[in-house]
């Protein structure tokens, strides 16, 4: 065979072939639709008496992937924290229309997190600029319509808010307008990490959120959580404690392997081996109930198979379904 007569039949075997194919728009990933009575028992089960599901979430954008959706997530989830930043109705339309289903009609608690430094905020490093700083915070939360303040105190050398007096303050500020003293309906949640926190802020914050992430070792433990919650408990009642994993870190297995006080490995839920984020959802505190659970950089767990298997398995875990 010449070229030419090559290159002839090619163009004709091509053309074939697409006269023969049929053009066809294909969604490849539907979700899934539920009724009205569905959204407003889902709602109604986020007003109820249960171990509350918190997470920052940050992958959020208009991809295939329902794993960077907020309609991707688990509807069990009761605090979503914006770690990705609050999309903008203007310029990321799809993202906020999907925010504000979460919120709405799933009944999600949308906060706003901030590593706190009154140092680049643009206010005077003083008490009145830590004042004006912590209004400037408060003044998005309702300016965007979410549902609470998620502060996390991260204490630095040399800032302002290095000190855990100064941090105090700035807390009973924030409670003027945010949390259970305000009466605005508006949750004001602190986050830490093994700092050590001041003990008088207990009547104005909603939660104390604790990152127990697993970090510099290997394995995680209800005696180390607690350890953690004895640090507070003088002051901090359970029911306004949470735990949290690092699952970003620590997707592939829903986090690192967990041992139960009573030296327990074994999950009740398939007889596999116990990882963190499913211990921390059964532990609770020799004082009592804590008040919840959750994890940082969740939406990885979207890769599991099925999708957030883990933190399905924890809200399971911590809230069994009534059989």
């Amino acid at each position: 065979m010449n070229k030419k007569l090559l290159i002839i039949c090619m163009v004709v075997l091509a053309t074939a072939t697409l006269a023969g194919c049929k053009k066809e728009n294909i969604e490849l990933q539907k979700p899934y639709k539920y009724s009205d009575e569905y959204y407003e028992n889902l709602r109604a089960y986020k007003k109820s008496d249960h171990q509350l599901c918190f997470g920052w979430f940050a992958d959020y954008s208009q991809t295939f992937s329902y794993g960077m959706h907020f309609m991707g997530l688990p509807d069990s989830i009761d605090i979503l924290s914006l770690w990705g930043g609050i999309p903008d109705s203007t310029t990321h339309p799809e993202t906020y229309k999907e925010m504000r289903f979460v919120q709405r009609v799933k009944g999600m608690r949308l906060v706003m997190p901030i590593i706190v430094q009154v140092e680049g905020s643009g206010h005077p490093v003083t008490e009145e600029g830590m004042y004006a700083y912590a209004d400037e915070l408060i003044d998005r939360v309702f300016a965007y319509d979410l549902d609470g303040l998620d502060i996390d105190w991260e204490p630095a050398g040399g800032t302002y808010l290095n000190s855990a007096a100064n941090f105090a303050k700035m807390v009973e500020h924030c409670s003027k307008r945010l949390g259970p003293m305000s009466n605005s309906g508006k949750l004001l949640i602190v986050d830490y990490y093994n700092h050590t926190l001041p003990t008088n802020i207990e009547p104005f914050v909603d939660y104390i959120v604790n990152q127990a992430y697993t970090q510099g070792t290997t394995t995680n433990s209800a005696a180390n959580l607690q350890t953690r919650y004895n640090r507070v408990a003088a002051w901090c009642p359970p029911s306004k404690f949470m735990v949290t994993e690092n699952i970003g870190d620590w997707w592939q297995n829903g986090g690192s392997p967990f041992t139960e006080a009573n030296g327990n490995t074994i999950s009740p839920m398939d007889g596999e081996r116990m990882y963190s984020l499913e211990g921390m959802a059964r532990w609770n505190p020799t004082q009592g109930t804590k008040a919840g659970f959750g994890g940082f950089y969740f939406g990885r767990d979207y890769n599991s198979s099925p999708p957030y298997k883990y933190m399905r398995r924890a809200i399971q875990a911590a809230n069994p379904a009534v059989r």
